[in-house]
């Protein structure tokens, strides 16, 4: 199970890696309400973004590959010794994250060919501008989601 800091990391981490997905896209177009929704060029504003974003989590596990290829830890000192294999189940876990992150972008990439993307999964309404810009991988609409999570605790609570 993981403490409430690593998943407050892990968070913004991917956050972070958003962020720095949407300045790699660049450009001067942002979807806006002034628009019809889902159009062409929010289509294409989103499937640069979900495809950039899954680019910079692949290079980061690269590197994290590359370091795992390149040995074991061998730290001399126990205390060190343990505080690197700690570190690196912190990051180990982030890559399972992103991986199964990179699952839902598939999902999106998916959903933008199939003419789904941006629309509710539950209710088949449109889940907005905002919230797609927040979580491009979102498949729910805040309603929805708020519902299904509800639903989560109570049966977490039986």
């Amino acid at each position: 199970m993981r403490s409430s800091s690593e998943m407050a990391t892990a968070l913004a981490d991917e956050i972070d890696v958003l962020a720095k997905a949407k300045r790699e896209i660049g450009g001067a177009y942002v979807p806006s309400d002034d628009e019809a929704y889902m159009s062409e060029s929010q289509q294409d504003y989103f499937r640069q973004l979900l495809m950039s974003w899954k680019r910079l989590i692949l290079a980061a596990s690269a590197g994290t590959l590359q370091q795992l290829q390149d040995g074991p830890i061998r730290e001399p000192d126990l205390n060190d010794r343990a505080s690197s294999e700690t570190d690196w189940g912190i990051e180990l876990r982030t890559r399972d994250r992103q991986r199964k992150l990179i699952a839902k972008i598939d999902s999106a990439l998916r959903r933008i060919e199939e003419g789904e993307y941006g629309y509710c999964e539950v209710t088949g309404e449109p889940i907005g501008l905002g919230r797609l810009i927040a979580r491009p991988i979102a498949t729910m609409t805040v309603e929805a989601q708020e519902a299904h999570e509800r639903r989560e605790k109570v049966s977490r609570d039986d």
